[in-house]
């Protein structure tokens, strides 16, 4: 049996857009280490040549303007200026905190790093702010043998910090470290354990730990706490796909598209564990009914052609490769001429050319097919008895 085209297993470790706090670093220092917003209003219209005789509040305060209207350059040479100028070290590290802001904002990743380097060592190790945004540059930047370092830094003076753990848990996945990446998602999940996604994402790590029975009952606890995720039985389904067990792959599919009976890749999912499971004919089943759904899956359509070829049933099998190829898939004129290969292995080379007629018919260009096609022709010619 031909191999189908499947969806691999689910990405391991995919953090939800709501946890992914880490990287939103537009926010400033405020409080006693800069002067307000509101108190430099009045000073951001003056001429630039006016930021020489300024202090370094006033320089931070006029910065902390042009950042609020999106003119991070600007802010950050005033950033620069004020960072010289003042003496004390608190705000020498608010300074240099606002200057990795803007050249995160301008997307000078490494210089961002480097700001916030020099804020941390300004606050001797204090600031925290800056410890986190230098983490999640050094992520955004795959630096993640850093990034860890630097998460663990910032998960030790704030153990309270989800955000921090589950990037943490992140960077350690990234570089195949699952055992460390498993020991931060279970600190992240002792600060919240109703969450389902926290759940989830421990078995996303156990399955890359090739650990399926524990992944599946983990993604079993997450669904019921949050029943609505559906998508939690398909990914049982590939886990037990992932290992080898295909009749309890179906199973979990088919409960799946209990609740969710149009889903197409579900479907698509069911009939590849079937015909793994030596089912191939009961796996035709949800191929037709995809394809019903979702006329121009052409994934389904190959599929479904090449059961049918297997099963020896040459008319579904070129119908399904039709429907491919008429969406675009090549892989159904692939198909089409295997299935005149096998009409001429069998001595119908009539039927093989008749075969490649029908599929020049949707690619009428392609010279190749065309003298394969006058090939079988002359050799129905030659089968038929002389006179």
């Amino acid at each position: 049996m031909r191999a189908a085209t499947v969806t691999t297993l689910t990405t391991i470790f995919r953090l939800t857009a709501r946890r992914r706090t880490g990287l939103l670093l537009a926010s400033l220092l405020t409080g006693g280490m800069v002067l307000s917003v509101a108190r430099a209003d009045a000073q951001t219209t003056a001429p630039a040549a006016a930021a020489a005789t300024l202090g370094a509040e006033d320089l931070i305060a006029r910065g902390n303007a042009l950042y609020g209207r999106g003119e991070f350059a600007k802010a950050l040479l005033l950033y620069k200026r004020a960072e010289q100028r003042e003496r004390a070290a608190a705000d020498k590290a608010a300074a240099a905190f606002n200057q990795g802001n803007c050249l995160f904002q301008l997307g000078r990743l490494p210089e961002a790093a480097a700001a916030y380097r020099k804020a941390v060592r300004h606050a001797g190790g204090s600031l925290q702010a800056a410890q986190v945004n230098l983490a999640a540059v050094l992520f955004r930047m795959e630096q993640y043998g850093e990034a860890i370092a630097a998460y663990r830094r910032v998960t030790r003076d704030d153990p309270e910090n989800l955000s921090a753990w589950l990037y943490l848990a992140d960077a350690h996945a990234r570089v195949k470290d699952y055992p460390g990446a498993l020991r931060a998602m279970e600190k992240a999940r002792a600060l919240d354990t109703a969450d389902a996604t926290l759940i989830y994402q421990t078995a996303e790590i156990h399955a890359a730990m090739k650990e399926y029975d524990e992944a599946v009952n983990l993604v079993r606890a997450a669904f019921a706490l949050k029943p609505a995720e559906v998508d939690f039985l398909f990914y049982i389904g590939d886990l037990r796909r992932a290992q080898g067990k295909f009749g309890e792959a179906a199973a979990a599919y088919r409960e799946g598209l209990g609740y969710r009976p149009e889903d197409t890749d579900g479907l698509y999912k069911l009939a590849d564990a079937l015909a793994r499971d030596g089912k191939p004919f009961l796996a035709m089943d949800p191929l037709q009914q995809a394809l019903a759904i979702k006329p121009g899956f052409t994934d389904a359509a190959v599929f479904l052609g090449n059961l049918a070829f297997d099963a020896k049933w040459w008319e579904r099998s070129e119908a399904a490769y039709l429907d491919a190829l008429k969406a675009g898939n090549k892989e159904g004129l692939e198909g089409l001429r295997n299935l005149a290969f096998e009409w001429h292995k069998q001595g119908r080379n009539d039927a093989a050319a008749g075969v490649l007629d029908r599929a020049l018919a949707l690619v009428p260009g392609d010279a190749e097919l065309k003298a394969e096609r006058d090939q079988y022709r002359t050799l129905a010619q030659e089968d038929k008895p002389g006179p």
